[in-house]
């Protein structure tokens, strides 16, 4: 062996052996892993240190309402500490100096058809009266809608037709002008078979006593469900029209009860939905051309609203069987027959008309949060006189934006806005909130915290219903605590309620129509809403559509006392508006959804068997109600140990209890019942509080059938428009949510735009399955749009 002594220096260096240095990068990886691994792990606590307020939007989105009404409402900026008994003093001293009464009848003198010149003044009036009140905004939006109406030159008729198909005499239309819009057009000829309310049973009852409704022209009484369902139904079981009458069985009856004239007819619509169907999904505004689509709810067969006179002469010609007991009514004919009768033939010509129809907004701003809106509203048109109908909702609208804007002038300003809203278009299906709704859905779905409606306030002062969601309940009995009876002196409105049913809810609680302006809200929009209304003990308001809606009879039926039942009203939304907008903590019942559920499920427990032999279970419904509860109540400890001051922790537990009821029962996804819109989450714009309206594309996760929209902002993908230390935050964030909530693993693509495939891959395997997002108890959940 040759032995070398050292090189000498600068000579050429010996070549490295390749193996040596591959052995000590297998002995250092460990440690650069390790290295790596203690990095990550520190950035990941520190991100989740400084962002877990704004990630816990991920988390358990429910609240539990204090039962305690007598609780600090917090600091104002001009008054120092405020109570809710100084609130609600101060309420009552401005709202005594109103004239509720001389507003209504002065209003109920109108005409406010919706398009009508009349209308038109009456707009104007009605925002120069919010201009002197001094609010922060009052502004107006235009709708350009198609409404229908009926043709005087070529007036809707019915005729008796022979054998041959002749026409024979012409019967009375005594209220020709009174009409169903939305109608279909053209002409009808049957046998006239009588069908009770019009209802799917009772259609089916007719055919299995041997009268089948397919190509006949159906005769319907007024109630029990509204007009759009009864020509819903007449059309799914093949009849060929309907004609609606009031019978006197569903009105007040006795000598000293106010009754429907025997040759009044009833109007209403009857499109199955809201808004305006010949845009549905879409804002109408500014006469923009849209789509030559209809709403599916238009029917396809015509129907005409005729008096109790004109149904007398058709039921005295039916023959076959006798109507069952249940079925007979109180019209001179003895005893109903079910038919079929004599031929008939029946003609609408209502023709449809582009129609501008005109909102007005008052706000008044929020100090705190004036980017959460407290929304207020009442219908301002009216067929006919509609003092019922909405002439007692406007005065009572316009009463309480003259006391809150008295309280600011005193000094009060709530934490968040108050928006005033006078809806036009209600008596079509709630064309003008729909619009609203529709042109700026993307803001009022985060931003809107609660609709209080004042349709149909008063009805008569017997009984008192609340048609609202699960979430309010609570709130509205701490309400009636604190609200005098109109008519029993002594008595809070809650007093009075338990006296007639020691079950207050089962006593006052209803489900939200779907021809309230209050539906659309909850149904479309994901927003708790309620509607009030006092009514008579017994059978409904007589007048309400009618010719006769008059300030007189609504007064006659009242005994005097409409004044104090429209004060009451006006009270209770008052102090209603005061908790939503100046509360710390919105008083909404989370926890109140546990019962709901179960009830839900104990009406399923009935089908068991059934469920059992198709391999079905409620096991997992239950766990699910499981997880809800105890998610309430860890939001409840996490909420009452937290510091009241702090206003930033306050907007957040706000901003998770505004989400709770948009994830739950947005877009009718709960109810169940059509709206007249789209089913896709259009981003609008401006609703004269921010951003113009407009109709976005849809976003690359929509486009690929997939919606972002059920998978929270804190879950967005950062945007490499910010700044540096801002874009790593929001990555850090990201990465948090992303790695805890399933529906963001195909929501939304990673940091720089990249999606890991293991998470990719497992994602698009669940989606091939049609499974849902297995998210753990409480967050979000992320699911294929259908």
């Amino acid at each position: 062996m040759e032995l070398r002594g050292p090189e000498p220096l600068g000579s050429r260096p010996a070549r490295q052996n390749p193996r040596l240095w591959a052995a000590a990068g297998r002995r250092a990886a460990p440690y650069l892993v390790l290295t790596a691994l203690l990095i990550f792990t520190g950035a990941f606590l520190l991100g989740y240190v400084v962002f877990r307020g704004s990630c816990q939007a991920c988390g358990d989105d429910v609240m539990v309402v204090s039962e305690d009404v007598n609780h600090e409402l917090g600091p104002d900026s001009h008054q120092g500490t405020l109570y809710w008994s100084d609130l609600q003093a101060m309420f009552l001293r401005h709202l005594g100096e109103g004239r509720l009464e001389d507003t209504i009848r002065q209003t109920s003198l109108r005409e406010r058809v919706a398009g009508s010149a009349g209308m038109a003044a009456l707009v104007r009036d009605l925002r120069a009266v919010l201009l002197r009140q001094k609010l922060d905004h009052v502004w107006m939006d235009t709708h350009y809608v198609g409404l229908q109406f009926p043709d005087p030159a070529h007036p809707n008729a019915l005729h008796w037709v022979d054998a041959a198909g002749k026409h024979g005499e012409q019967l009375p239309l005594e209220d020709p002008d009174v009409y169903c819009p939305y109608s279909a057009t053209g002409n009808a000829t049957g046998e006239l078979v009588y069908a009770h309310y019009g209802r799917p049973e009772d259609l089916q009852d007719l055919r299995a006593r041997g009268v089948e409704p397919k190509g006949r022209l159906l005769l319907v009484r007024l109630g029990v469900i509204n007009f759009a369902q009864k020509v819903a139904s007449a059309q799914d079981f093949g009849a060929q029209g309907v004609l609606i009458y009031p019978d006197p069985a569903d009105f007040s009856q006795g000598p000293h009860k106010l009754s429907l004239s025997s040759h009044r007819a009833v109007y209403g619509h009857v499109h199955l939905g809201t808004g305006d169907p010949y845009t549905p999904g879409f804002p109408s505004f500014n006469q923009t051309q849209f789509p030559p689509v209809q709403s599916s709810g238009l029917p396809i067969i015509p129907a005409q609203p005729i008096s109790a006179d004109t149904a007398s002469l058709l039921l005295r010609k039916l023959e076959g069987p006798v109507a069952p007991q249940e079925w007979q009514g109180h019209l001179p004919v003895s005893p109903y027959r079910l038919g079929p009768g004599p031929g008939l033939h029946l003609g609408v010509n209502n023709h449809r008309a582009s129609t501008p129809i005109s909102n007005i907004f008052g706000c008044i701003e929020g100090r705190s949060e004036p980017d959460h809106y407290v929304v207020i509203g009442a219908q301002r048109d009216a067929w006919g006189p509609g003092a019922a109908k909405s002439a007692v909702g406007t005065a009572i609208l316009l009463e309480l934006v003259r006391t809150f804007s008295s309280m600011v002038s005193n000094g009060f300003r709530p934490r968040r806005s108050l928006l005033f809203i006078s809806w036009d278009g209600g008596d079509f299906g709630s064309v003008g909130s729909m619009e609203w709704l529709e042109g700026y859905l993307s803001v009022l779905h985060l931003k809107a915290v609660v609709y209080v409606s004042l349709d149909n306030a008063v009805l008569g002062d017997d009984k008192f219903h609340a048609k609202t969601s699960p979430l309010l309940i609570s709130l509205i009995e701490n309400i009636l605590k604190q609200v005098d009876s109109p008519n029993r002196s002594g008595q809070t409105l809650f007093e009075q309620v338990v006296f007639n049913n020691h079950s207050w809810e089962a006593e006052v609680i209803r489900p939200l129509p779907m021809d309230s302006s209050a539906y659309s809200f909850t149904a479309f929009a994901g927003v708790p809403a309620v509607e009030f209304s006092f009514m008579e003990d017994g059978p409904v308001y007589p007048f309400l559509h009618t010719k006769d809606d008059t300030y007189e009879n609504l007064h006659r039926v009242l005994r005097g006392r409409l004044p104090a039942v429209a004060q009451a009203v006006a009270q209770l939304a008052g102090q209603l508006l005061i908790r939503l907008s100046h509360d710390h903590l919105l008083p909404l019942d989370f926890g109140r959804y546990g019962d709901v559920v179960l009830r839900h499920i104990g009406s399923l427990n009935e089908f068991s068997g059934d469920l059992k032999a198709r391999g079905l279970t409620l096991q997992w419904v239950y766990s699910a109600r499981g997880d809800y509860i105890r998610a309430a109540e860890k939001l409840r400890k996490e909420i009452y140990s937290s510091e009241e001051s702090d206003e930033r922790l306050t907007r957040m537990y706000n901003v998770r209890i505004m989400r709770v009821m948009r994830r739950g029962e947005s877009r009718g996804r709960t109810l169940g019942l059509p709206t007249g819109g789209s089913r896709r989450n259009r981003r609008g714009g401006r609703t004269g509080l921010g951003a113009r309206p407009s109709q976005e594309r849809p976003t690359a996760s929509e486009s690929r059938g997939w919606s972002s929209t059920s998978c929270p902002s804190t879950c967005r993908r950062p945007t490499h428009r910010s700044a540096t230390s801002s874009w790593v935050a929001e990555t850090t964030r990201w990465v948090l949510c992303w790695t805890t909530c399933g529906c963001c693993a195909r929501v939304a693509p990673g940091p720089l735009g990249r999606r890991p495939r293991w998470r990719g891959a497992w994602a698009s395997r669940r989606a091939a399955s049609g499974a849902s997002w297995p998210c753990s108890p409480g967050r979000c959940r992320g699911q294929p749009t259908r």
